[in-house]
């Protein structure tokens, strides 16, 4: 088994009485790819934010390759390694797809607020780009103004700004969310076509493209890890059906 990168050891995320994630542990090995699937209130994007510091877990431990992390800010853990995609797009509309990569690149270094610097990539930040375009399949729209391509193209631009930073753990939190039937293909191929020692933890709706990218499925109800288990046994599960029909009445009995 390959290294553990990601470790949670009974995470909480509480805002007085409600406790939006409760008691949640788990591994992320370099490589692996997890899908974290649930309704609506489940708690899964408190819980990428919670690993990626946006709220502060209130409760247990998180590791990322050894070293705590629960404290510490977002920018220090980007820069260890963790990026994120949100469920509604962050673009710079009036900047070209090419510009929002720059500003993706330059965002986490320590001269990001120098007004001196070139509009225009040096050769190390030209290499990420070209990688991150074709890998994200974006290379003909490279000039184009973020609002003059489609809503597809736009979130395989956030993908492609995610991957800019060489992450070693990638949070997708619904990537395929208001696709159109074509679009979420091509999203699913381009996902599926990241690096192989890339770690991968998706949140998606549509649990079919899901089970189909990933190694592991984990199911969160009201906040906890209800199951967990390979694609095949969360397609026949029955608590997960019940969830997934609005009918969870025996989650907790079981």
């Amino acid at each position: 088994m390959s290294a553990v990168l990601l470790h949670l050891e009974s995470v909480g995320v509480h805002f007085g009485a409600l406790k939006a994630v409760d008691q949640v542990s788990f591994d992320l090995h370099q490589g692996e790819r997890v899908a974290i699937l649930g309704p609506n209130g489940a708690g899964k994007t408190t819980l990428f934010n919670a690993i990626t510091g946006m709220n502060l877990a209130t409760q247990g431990e998180i590791y990322f390759a050894n070293k705590s992390i629960t404290k510490a800010s977002p920018n220090y853990r980007a820069q260890l390694g963790i990026a994120r995609t949100f469920q509604i797009t962050n673009l710079f509309f009036g900047l070209s797809v090419e510009d929002n990569l720059l500003l993706a690149i330059r965002g986490l270094q320590k001269s990001k607020f120098s007004f001196w610097r070139s509009n225009q990539p040096i050769s190390v930040e030209e290499s990420i780009i070209q990688s991150a375009l074709t890998r994200c399949r974006l290379n003909q729209q490279r000039k184009i103004l973020v609002k003059d391509i489609s809503y597809g193209e736009q979130r395989q631009l956030e993908l492609a700004m995610s991957l800019t930073s060489s992450p070693k753990v990638l949070l997708l939190d619904e990537p395929a969310a208001g696709l159109s039937p074509a679009e979420r293909v091509v999203m699913a191929e381009v996902i599926q076509d990241l690096p192989q020692d890339l770690a991968m933890i998706l949140i998606e709706h549509d649990i079919e493209l899901a089970l189909g990218l990933v190694d592991r499925v984990i199911c969160m109800y009201q906040g906890s890890i209800l199951v967990e288990g390979k694609p095949d046994e969360i397609r026949g599960n029955q608590q997960v059906q019940e969830i997934y029909l609005g009918k969870p009445r025996h989650a907790r009995s079981h």
